[in-house]
């Protein structure tokens, strides 16, 4: 009764494709051995039915057989695992998601009809964990319902990231990088080249799905790269969306295309490109189709040669040739499915059939088939061992779950990694058990890869960049070109041998993709509206902004006393503007205040020498001395606004100009009044009127005068004193040095008083122009005034609207032609009678007699 209480009976049973092998402990797999099924239709059967899958995918074949082969290498090995004997159950998925599930099934619940167990259903799994599968939507459908009862599963295929989701796939573990990581990869070679424009081809399912949604969120982040377009390849072979994603991948600028797609998926695609003649793209391909030799033919090579791919890890696989050359069709210790697999690899390898033969192959002249033909003596895919890919993840596979059993054997009571510090034990062990030790899994193979699983249970990244170099008779040859790989330290890392790269253009270089061309220094880039941001224009930096990188985002503004260069990529100095002395303007105005001070001197000479002469003693000579030193020191102070100003400059010019132009004035307003005095005084009872016009007082007037403008000049100097000034309010690219006034009511007093006295001046000699004096010297007076008074009203506009040196240049003129005006008003006439008509020099003739 016991007996019958524990027994557990198997409902049913699928009829699957498989290769036996009994152990200790039994490893499952899944593999592709066949590309098509004619029997969609898979319900339970109490009956053997006949194989339902053809079309013998010789690669998926040597996959299952390497499976077996690291098996039995293990099995050999005294160091691993030395008292456990491992067996394999390895089925056929037949490349359709219905028969891999149902596949899962049967290794993860057995196929024994009666189980028997202690107490109940519950006890050691048939399978100790699965190798498999290869495809992502297989994996995704299996793993959901494996991981509910924790049977690790372990893929050498497999690559959507969307499996590292240990949330819903927790013993879900794979030696091949996830697509996560291609990504990375295949954007450190868009990086690499410097192509920003590209377009992206996915297979319609999940492998290709999650890769554009990868791709796209990653190249987002990342900023190297945009997307042209995203095109989903259908799988059911529709030719008008063939040929509308041909169309638009020909009209597209993007000369790089990225591919995430199947074989299956390429083949379709690349007969419309060639019906198209699309030529001069770049491909890049991802792990599913780079070493893919069914699209290595001639006809292809215009349109995929010089192709860039990310590729499985090659390996190393010592003793594998060996075991494949041993297969043969007529060994009795092979099931009947594995020899039937046998059987049909040997006809598709020889090209002959085993009896009975069809009748139809016979009439035909078909070969039969002997089972002896020796596979050492053809040149095929299936004994060539140089370029592992798959195989070797499987081959890793097999060993990490070895590896993983071996520590989990090693375990001493008490100190295990389960409640109690227990350990587990081959004949109770339960899956998340043996989970926990596979992902703690950490070793190194032969061919000298780490092999560990990260806490998403993916495998170390590491990709070959491989390159299809296209040779002379038209045939490809897919050449390891660099590595891609993942570093804790630095992150991802690319290294390439650029010099081993075919490139399937003219000239041999790598092409240019993309939107648009990158902004040279002195530029920014300006995104269109609507488009993506890696399509712009370049925009010239204003002036006083610049950009020294290339496709820069933004000019920056020059430092204050800086400007741009004329191409905008760095700043120069401003270039200085002020009045100079070596400059043309700078050198006449000098020129003319040296000849204005030497004419005052040679004038002043003149007068000495002749001070005893009836036209020097009749206008008082003292006075004109006085003026001419006066007129002397304003040609000499319009010195001081020429050149850089200073601060000692600034404060100095106005304050003598002032005081100069004072001095000059009020000793020609107190000669205008010593000459209506004496007037008057010839009048009856005017005598008394000369004794207010002495020397003495005469000197006293001027001094009085004179001091009232240096009071002026020191109280402006003192409160709100001129200064040195940058000015670039007139050209941004230009520094006019100035000086501020620090007062413009200071200036404007200091110009006010000279214009009052000379205003005053103006009108007293004004009204003694027509007394009845021979040399009426107020007649010069009045139109030395004229001048002086006309140039410095016209000097006040001038002033205010010249910009920069000009404002010093128009004082400056100011000050030289009211100058040369008194100078040449008060005393040219004089010196012309003393130099030239010396007979009119005398008192007869001043008096206007004989």
């Amino acid at each position: 009764m016991w007996t019958i209480l524990s027994t557990c009976r198997l409902q049913g049973q699928f009829n699957l494709n498989s290769i036996q092998k009994a152990g200790d402990v039994v490893l499952g797999g899944l593999f592709e051995m066949h590309f098509f099924s004619d029997f969609p239709d898979l319900a339970f059967t109490s009956k053997p039915q006949q194989p339902y899958c053809y079309g013998l995918d010789v690669l998926g074949f040597r996959q299952a057989l390497t499976m077996a082969y690291a098996v039995e290498e293990i099995n050999g090995n005294s160091d691993l695992l030395p008292n456990v004997t491992l067996g394999y159950s390895l089925y056929d998925n037949c490349v359709e998601l219905g028969i891999g599930f149902r596949a899962a099934l049967s290794l993860a619940a057995g196929q024994e009809k009666l189980f028997i167990s202690n107490d109940s259903c519950v006890g050691a799994p048939p399978v100790l964990a699965i190798v498999g599968d290869s495809s992502s939507t297989r994996s995704i459908a299996i793993s959901n319902v494996l991981g509910l009862y924790r049977v690790p599963m372990v893929s050498y295929f497999a690559t959507c990231s969307c499996l590292s989701d240990r949330q819903k796939y927790p013993t879900f573990f794979r030696t091949i990088p996830s697509d996560a990581f291609q990504v990375h990869a295949i954007i450190k070679i868009l990086k690499h080249f410097g192509w920003s424009w590209v377009g992206l081809l996915v297979s319609d399912d999940d492998y290709g799905l999650h890769a554009a949604r990868s791709f796209q969120f990653d190249l987002q982040q990342s900023g190297e790269a945009c997307l042209a377009y995203l095109e989903v390849l259908p799988w059911d072979n529709n030719q008008s969306k063939l040929e509308r994603i041909v169309r638009v991948i020909k009209k597209s600028t993007a000369r790089v295309v990225i591919a995430f797609a199947h074989e299956s998926n390429m083949i379709q695609l690349m007969q419309e490109v060639v019906t198209q003649d699309v030529t001069g793209l770049q491909w890049i391909a991802s792990e599913a189709w780079t070493t893919a030799t069914v699209l290595q033919t001639p006809q292809l090579m215009p349109y995929l040669g010089g192709t860039l791919g990310i590729a499985i890890r090659r390996g190393e696989i010592p003793g594998l040739k060996e075991f494949l050359l041993q297969i043969q069709p007529t060994h009795s210790n092979k099931s009947a499915d594995e020899n039937d697999i046998v059987l049909q690899f040997w006809e598709h390898t020889f090209e002959c059939k085993f009896a009975p033969a069809p009748a139809e192959w016979v009439e035909a002249g078909g070969a039969l088939c002997t089972g002896h033909e020796d596979l050492q003596k053809i040149d095929a895919e299936f004994v060539d061992v140089s370029t592992l890919r798959p195989e070797y993840n499987v081959y890793k596979a097999v060993y990490a779950l070895a590896h993983a059993l071996d520590d989990l054997l090693h375990c001493e009571p008490g100190t295990g990694p389960f409640p109690g510090s227990s350990c587990a034990t081959l004949h109770t062990l339960e899956p998340w058990q043996f989970a926990h030790y596979l992902q703690k899994v950490n070793f190194t193979t032969s061919f000298g890869d780490e092999v560990s699983f990260d806490e998403n249970g993916d495998a170390l990244p590491l990709y070959d960049v491989m390159n299809w170099l296209w040779l002379p008779g038209g045939w490809i040859q897919v050449q390891n070109v660099g590595v891609v790989k993942k570093s804790g330290l630095r992150g991802d890392q690319l290294h390439l041998d650029q010099e081993k790269i075919f490139w399937n253009f003219d000239p041999k270089k790598a092409p240019t993709s993309v939107c648009s061309r990158p902004c040279l220094p002195g530029t920014r880039r300006a995104r269109r509206k609507g488009e993506s941001q890696c399509c712009f224009d370049c925009i010239t930096c204003s002036e006083g902004e610049i950009s020294n990188t290339t496709d820069s985002t933004e000019c920056s503004m020059c430092p204050e006393d800086f400007w741009s260069s004329p191409e905008r990529n760095h700043c120069v100095p401003k270039r200085t503007e002020f009045l100079s002395y070596l400059e043309p303007l700078g050198i006449c105005l000098t020129t003319a205040s040296i000849l204005g001070a030497l004419m005052c001197a040679i004038i002043l000479l003149v007068f000495v020498l002749n001070r005893k002469t009836p036209i020097v003693r009749a206008n008082n000579s003292e006075l004109s001395f006085q003026i001419l030193m006066s007129l002397k020191l304003c040609f000499m102070c319009s010195l001081l606004f020429i050149g850089r100003p200073r601060l000692w400059t600034c404060q100095l010019r106005h304050a003598a100009f002032g005081i100069s132009f004072v001095l000059c004035v009020s000793c020609i307003l107190v000669k205008t009044m010593v000459v209506l005095a004496v007037f008057k005084a010839s009048k009856p009872g005017g005598g008394a009127i000369l004794k207010w016009f002495g020397a003495l007082q005469q000197r006293g007037t001027v001094f009085a005068l004179t001091c009232i403008q240096a009071v002026i000049c020191i109280i402006w100097l003192v409160t709100a004193s001129p200064t040195p000034h940058k000015n670039t309010e007139y050209h941004n690219d230009k520094i006019f040095y100035e000086c501020a006034l620090g007062s413009s009511v200071g200036f404007v007093v200091l110009l006010g008083y000279i214009g009052f006295l000379a205003t005053l001046s103006f009108l007293l000699a004004f009204l003694a122009r027509n007394l009845p004096d021979n040399f009426n010297e107020a007649k010069l007076i009045t139109f030395s005034m004229l001048i002086f008074c006309a140039v410095w009203v016209a000097f006040v506009p001038a002033y205010v609207n010249s910009p920069g040196k000009y404002a010093d240049a128009v004082e400056v003129f100011a000050i030289l032609a009211s100058s040369f005006g008194l100078l040449v008003a008060l005393f040219g006439p004089k010196c012309y009678i003393i130099l030239l008509r010396p007979e009119r020099n005398t008192k007869k003739a001043l008096m206007g007699r004989s």
